[in-house]
């Protein structure tokens, strides 16, 4: 699943545009290389989104291309910084 799709369909951004204009930026990475919004996500990749000043983490646990919101939480694990 592309990685702009992705982010909405887990929440972890609210709208595919915006998604899709934090990777244009570069402000979105899988496995700690830059991501275009067209990149693949798989199960097991580890995403790092830049809002502002603050960096988070996750871990694909799933992807599916819908979701309820309940589900949604059970996409993506949120990681600490300390954690590689």
């Amino acid at each position: 699943m592309r990685v702009d799709k992705f982010l909405k369909v887990s929440r972890i951004i609210k709208r595919r545009t915006v998604a899709r204009e934090a990777g244009d930026q570069g402000r979105v990475l899988i496995n700690d290389k830059v991501a275009k919004p067209s990149s693949e996500v798989k199960q097991g990749d580890i995403l790092q989104v830049e809002f502002g000043n603050r960096v988070s983490r996750y871990r694909v646990l799933k992807v599916e291309a819908t979701t309820t919101r309940q589900g949604a939480a059970e996409l993506v694990e949120e990681l600490d910084d300390a954690q590689p």
